[in-house]
């Protein structure tokens, strides 16, 4: 009796864990289909003198000058290629390893095991392939727009500001000469 319950709760989880893996592949890619806006994310000012015309076809060609730094593709396409790769790669490996360790019911297990833990690592990646290609869009955009003469944002150590004098105090004049 209690192998033929056995037999039964595994059939009952090879069948429903092909549809578990169909909503969780159909939610990773719904979510691929979100995008992160592309271009700067930092902001950029009319330089003195500059008419906000100039500072448009200036912005313009500077964000096409920081698309081609970081190779023409957007930071989003590279997080979601990311994602994706993590995902493949993870139900594969999970196949793999599940149909080595209990046949098909494992395959299939396994599949679905590898999914979540690949898009998961995938997503992971994918994040930090983005923010990395951000921050080189970013750069490039500054320097570009600086370069043409307008405002850009800049570091708090950056500052005209003399700089301070010595913290200590300075040494005692010398005694007066003994005559």
């Amino acid at each position: 009796m209690d192998a033929r319950r056995a037999q039964g709760a595994q059939r009952l989880i090879a069948m429903r864990l092909p549809s578990l893996a169909t909503v969780l592949s159909a939610t990773l890619f719904l979510g691929a289909c979100v995008s992160v806006p592309e271009g700067p994310s930092v902001m950029a000012l009319p330089g003195t003198g500059k008419s906000f015309d100039e500072f448009r076809y200036d912005d313009v060609d500077c964000r096409n000058y920081a698309s081609v730094q970081i190779g023409g593709t957007s930071p989003s396409d590279a997080a979601n290629a990311s994602t994706a790769k993590g995902a493949v790669v993870g139900t594969a490996v999970g196949a793999a390893a599940g149909a080595a360790l209990g046949g098909s019911s494992g395959a299939a297990f396994g599949a679905g095991s590898g999914l979540l833990v690949g898009s998961a690592v995938g997503a992971s990646a994918g994040d930090t392939s983005y923010y990395g290609l951000q921050q080189r869009y970013d750069h490039a955009y500054v320097q570009c727009m600086y370069a043409k003469g307008h405002k850009v944002p800049v570091s708090g150590h950056l500052t005209s500001a003399p700089p301070p004098g010595p913290s200590y105090a300075p040494p005692p004049p010398p005694p007066p000469p003994r005559s």
